[in-house]
């Protein structure tokens, strides 16, 4: 996700979004392990789009 679309969701659907990208990244990683990937470049883009949706939020409740 690029940057423009997690600023327009709301803080809920943003807690919603991360718990589901952290699962998404802790079971490519078990997947990774066992055989791996065709792609393992996903679970670079899964962290990185973690690491966004956390930026996002600790500048939202800076703000506020």
């Amino acid at each position: 996700m690029k940057p423009v679309e997690i600023r327009e969701l709301t803080d809920k659907e943003l807690e919603e979004k991360l718990d589901a990208e952290i699962d998404i990244l802790q079971n490519m990683k078990i997947q990774h392990a066992t055989s791996p990937l065709e792609n393992p470049n996903t679970i670079k883009q899964s962290r990185r789009t973690i690491a966004r949706i956390r930026t996002i939020l600790k500048e939202r409740k800076k703000n506020n």
